[in-house]
């Protein structure tokens, strides 16, 4: 059985809408992947946690809040801290392109605004992720 391209779905922050995660998560499974869905209001520290004990290959973050900037970086830097800067990092939301071209600079792979195509974003970890 080939492997499965492992991504954890997270809600970092105070943001309670998760509709969006809960859909790409759904879109994800659907198409073959293994998806661990963290539920809302997860630390940073919490979702480095759980992408190290997952043995995830991508984290998909979702934040409509607007602290993007803050939460973002915090998980990179975890993930850095932890030896699994490897783990490719996409993030879906109300993110303004120069925060979204900066967060590209510190590390995220890719920025998903609403209204992305759910086809997009699996393509797009088929494309990133290396399956052995």
């Amino acid at each position: 059985m080939a492997a499965k391209i492992r991504v954890v779905i997270a809600k970092p922050g105070l943001d309670g809408h998760d509709r969006g995660a809960k859909i790409i998560a759904r879109a994800l499974r659907d198409a073959g992947m293994e998806v661990i869905y963290t539920g809302l209001h997860q630390t940073p520290e919490q979702i480095v946690e759980t992408a190290i004990q997952e043995d995830a290959d991508a984290v998909g973050i979702s934040i409509l809040s607007g602290a993007h900037m803050t939460l973002v970086p915090r998980i990179l830097e975890g993930l850095k801290e932890n030896g699994a800067e490897d783990v490719l990092v996409v993030l879906g939301g109300t993110i303004p392109r120069e925060d979204a071209d900066d967060l590209k600079k510190q590390g995220v792979a890719e920025v998903f605004t609403p209204g992305a195509p759910t086809s997009e974003i699996v393509e797009f970890l088929r494309e990133k992720v290396p399956i052995s």
